[in-house]
C-alpha cells in the first residue's frame, strides 16, 4: 500500500486547500467558513513523483465529545492510527493559536512523524507566524501557500525521508500487479449511497465497514463532502471454489433536499459534490428512511440517477423500526413503496427493492449481492445474433404503426455499447414512429434481453436523404438522439 499522510490541524487553515492541491483536483470543499469538511476524505497524492495517500480530516477543536465537532475530534484522531506521517498546518499570518499549541502538545505524544507546514506564507506576512511555530518542539517548518502551490518542493523535501523508502515499494508493486492484471475482469464495484439528509447513508457505511468510519449522528445533513472508502466484502453464500471476497469503492454522499429548501453556498456544493458521485459510481443504491416512506424529492433523486445511466436500487432503511409506525405494517409499507416506485418510474419498472436496517444489519448482504448482479447487466454485450433474433420477433408480434398509410420500416438493430447499455435502431421515417412503440422496444429489450431494470438507451437513426441541400458529406446514416 502507498505511505499514508494525515494532513491535520484547527479550523480553517488551508488543509482542504492543501489537500486539493496535493491531488490535482478540487475534491474537497472549501469556503471561508470554519468546519466546512466533516469526515475523513483520501486522496492519491503526488509530488515530483513522490506517491503517497493523502487524508483530509476535520478542524480540530476543543468541545465535549458528545457534540458535533467533539465526534468530529474523536474522527480526526482516529485517522492518525496506522498513519506514516502527519502534516500539522498552523495559519502562519495568525501565528500560534493555544489550539494549535494544544494540537501540538497531542501530536508530541504520539508516535506518527510530524512535518509542520506554515500555510498562507506567502509575501511577507506569515514571517512572525513561522518563526512562532518552531516553539511548537516538533521540527523546521514549511512555510507554503497551498492556495498558489508555492512551497511544495519543500514539502517533498520534508516528506522524502519518511515516506520515500515505503512509497518506492509500493509503486513497485503497482506496476507489478499492473502486469497480472491485464486481462482481469471488472475492478472494484463503485457503489454510491445516496438520499435524503438523515436517511441514514453513513450509518449503513458504518455498519458494512464494521468500524465508525464516517462521521454520524441525530443531526440531519451531517455529511458534506461525498466520501470515497475502498473495502473488501466476503459474501458469505459464495460457492465451494469461491472465496467469496468482493473489492468495492464505497461512496457516501451528503443528503439531497428539495432545491428550493437548499439556500446555504455550502449545501449547494454538498448537493453538487453528491451528483458528482453518482456520475462516477456503477451502482447507486437510493436509501429511504421507513419512518418517512417514499417522497417526491426520492422519486426526482432516482429520476436524476436513471438520467446519469447509472444501474439504480432501492432500500428501505430502518426496518428494524417499520413496524412500530403509522398504521401500515412492515408489508403493507413494503408494498406501497413497491407500487408508488413503479407509478412514478414507470420508465424503469422493477427496480430492485430491499428492506435493510444499518442498525442490525439486516438485509445487507443480500443487497450487496444484488448490486454485483445489476452491475453485470449493466455491463452486459448482447451476441449480434440472439440481438438481431430478438428484434425479428419483436417487430412480428407488433410490428411498427402506418401513419397516413405510410409503413414505418425498422431494418435492423446493433448495441453501441455498455454501461449503460446503448443500442441503435435504423430505419425509415422515424420521426413518425410514437413514443409507445419505443417503450414497447425498450421494455423488451429488458424483459426478453436481460437487462431488468438497468437504464437503456435507444437511439433511432434514418439513412441521410439525397435530394437535401443541406445534408453533409460522409456516412450512410445521420440522426436522432431519443433517448429512452
Amino acid at each position: 500500500m502507498k505511505p499514508q499522510v494525515i494532513i491535520i490541524g484547527r479550523p480553517n487553515v488551508g488543509k482542504s486547500t492543501l489537500f486539493n492541491r496535493l491531488v490535482g483536483k478540487k475534491l474537497a470543499l472549501v469556503d471561508d467558513q470554519p468546519g466546512v469538511t466533516r469526515d475523513r476524505r483520501m486522496g492519491d497524492a503526488e509530488i515530483a513523483g513522490l506517491q503517497f495517500t493523502v487524508v483530509d480530516t476535520a478542524g480540530w477543536e476543543d468541545e465535549d465529545e458528545l457534540t458535533l465537532p467533539g465526534r468530529m475530534r474523536k474522527q480526526t484522531e482516529a485517522s492518525l492510527e496506522g498513519a506514516d506521517a502527519a502534516m500539522f498546518v498552523i495559519d502562519s499570518r495568525v501565528g500560534l493559536t493555544p489550539l494549535d499549541e494544544e494540537i501540538g502538545r497531542y501530536l508530541r505524544e504520539n508516535d506518527v512523524p510530524i512535518v509542520v507546514v506554515a500555510n498562507k506564507a506567502e509575501g511577507s506576512a506569515g514571517e512572525s507566524g513561522i518563526l512562532e511555530s518552531y516553539s511548537l518542539g516538533l521540527g523546521d517548518p514549511v512555510p507554503l501557500s497551498a492556495e498558489h502551490g508555492e512551497g511544495i518542493a519543500d514539502l517533498f523535501s520534508a516528506l522524502w525521508p519518511i515516506i520515500g523508502e515505503k512509497a518506492d515499494a509500493a509503486e513497485a508493486a503497482a506496476e507489478l500487479q499492473d502486469e497480472l492484471d491485464e486481462d482481469a475482469p471488472l475492478g472494484p464495484l463503485k457503489l454510491a449511497i445516496v438520499g435524503r439528509p438523515n436517511a441514514g447513508k453513513s450509518t449503513l457505511i458504518n455498519r458494512l465497514l464494521g468500524e465508525d468510519r464516517l462521521l454520524t449522528g441525530p443531526e440531519a445533513g451531517i455529511t458534506r463532502d461525498s466520501i470515497a472508502i475502498d473495502w473488501q466484502w466476503t459474501d458469505p453464500k459464495a460457492g465451494p471454489d469461491d472465496d467469496g471476497v468482493r473489492e468495492i469503492r464505497l461512496i457516501d454522499t451528503a443528503g439531497m433536499r428539495k432545491k428550493r429548501n437548499v439556500t446555504e453556498k455550502l449545501e449547494k456544493l454538498s448537493v453538487a459534490d453528491a451528483r458528482r458521485a453518482v456520475d462516477f459510481a456503477e451502482v447507486v443504491i437510493l436509501l429511504l428512511d421507513a419512518t418517512q416512506g417514499l417522497e417526491h424529492q426520492d422519486l426526482k433523486i432516482a429520476s436524476h440517477v436513471l438520467e446519469e445511466g447509472r444501474a439504480l436500487m432501492i432500500a428501505i432503511n430502518k426496518w428494524d423500526v417499520a413496524g412500530q409506525i403509522g398504521t401500515d405494517t412492515p408489508s403493507g409499507l413494503f408494498n406501497g413503496i413497491r407500487g408508488a416506485l413503479d407509478d412514478g418510474l414507470a420508465q424503469v419498472r422493477g427496480l430492485p427493492l430491499f428492506a435493510v436496517s444499518a442498525k442490525n444489519g439486516k438485509g445487507l448482504d443480500t443487497m450487496l449481492r444484488a448490486a454485483f448482479e445489476i452491475r453485470e447487466s449493466w455491463s452486459k454485450r448482447v451476441p449480434t445474433a440472439a440481438l438481431n433474433r430478438w428484434f425479428d420477433d419483436a417487430l412480428d408480434a407488433n410490428p411498427p404503426p402506418a401513419p397516413g398509410g405510410r409503413r414505418i420500416k425498422l431494418r435492423y438493430i446493433t448495441q453501441a455499447g455498455t454501461r449503460p447499455p446503448r443500442f441503435v435502431i435504423f430505419g425509415t421515417r422515424l420521426d413518425d414512429l410514437p413514443k409507445s412503440y419505443e417503450r414497447y422496444l425498450v421494455n423488451g429489450i429488458r424483459a426478453k434481453l436481460g437487462f431488468d431494470a438497468v437504464p437503456v438507451r435507444v437511439t433511432l437513426k434514418s439513412p441521410k436523404n439525397p435530394y437535401n441541400a443541406n445534408r453533409g458529406g460522409g456516412g450512410n446514416f445521420s440522426g436522432g438522439s431519443n433517448r429512452t
